[in-house]
């Protein structure tokens, strides 16, 4: 019975590490795109940042 009690080991038969990993996956791709756009910003303007340093 113990074993029912404590869904963390039956690991991929539960629902709910399956969950948290798409939504890790979702946040990861977002921040991905974000960084991805501020990178382009940075490269088409390094007189800008040059001016920071």
């Amino acid at each position: 019975m113990s074993e029912e009690s404590v869904p963390q080991q039956g690991g991929p038969s539960s629902g709910q590490p399956k969950g948290l990993l798409q939504q890790m996956e979702e946040l990861m791709a977002a921040l991905n795109a974000d960084i991805s756009a501020l990178d382009a910003d940075l490269q088409r303007s390094p007189r800008e940042e040059a001016d920071f340093g």
